[in-house]
């Protein structure tokens, strides 16, 4: 049985703002953080790397993927959700911009998407589904899969492994990781 390291893309200068499927570079202090990842984390036996297209996610996973001269297979389905009209913007200006929407939007979370943005529930099923149609190595090794807090927290609370607490502070650190134990038998391609 193979397992996938899932982790959170570095920081950009977007931190703080509902980013979703804006494209910002990483920043310095993303830069250093992919640098402690490198240091801090077993590389050893990857086999597979994907990646959210989005550049943060893509930058961190070409430094892991340049210590092993591997590829890494980017994905739009590994993107985090789309906030619509919220894109860029803070949890402030959200409620100044509109607070009866973004108090309904709290309140029904996760039934009520953003302004334009994408649902919950299609969100869950995109990644689910682009996490069940991952490769597995071939020799049952390591994939990594660089992408973002919401995509990881979904795969988390998928598996059962913690509440929804535990995924939030579990990946609330720009490279945060954790191990998911891929079940055996899935012989599909990437989406």
């Amino acid at each position: 049985m193979s397992d996938n390291l899932f982790i959170r893309h570095a920081e950009t200068d977007m931190a703080g703002t509902f980013c979703g499927h804006s494209d910002p570079p990483v920043n310095q202090r993303g830069q250093a953080q992919i640098q402690t990842l490198l240091a801090s984390i077993d590389l050893r036996q990857i086999d597979c790397i994907y990646s959210s297209d989005l550049q943060r996610a893509t930058a961190t996973a070409h430094a892991i993927a340049n210590t092993h001269n591997l590829p890494v297979h980017p994905s739009t389905a590994l993107r985090e959700i789309h906030f619509g009209a919220w894109e860029g913007l803070t949890w402030q200006q959200i409620e100044q911009r509109d607070p009866a929407y973004a108090r309904s939007w709290t309140e029904e979370f996760p039934n009520l998407p953003a302004p334009g943005g994408e649902t919950f529930a299609d969100f869950q099923a995109r990644i689910l589904n682009a996490i069940e149609l991952l490769s597995p190595p071939p020799s049952n090794n390591r994939t990594v899969i660089v992408t973002h807090a919401g995509v990881m927290r979904v795969v988390l609370a998928a598996s059962s492994c913690c509440t929804e607490q535990q995924a939030w502070e579990r990946t609330r650190a720009y490279c945060s990781t954790f191990t998911y134990q891929r079940p055996a038998g899935l012989q599909q391609r990437v989406p």
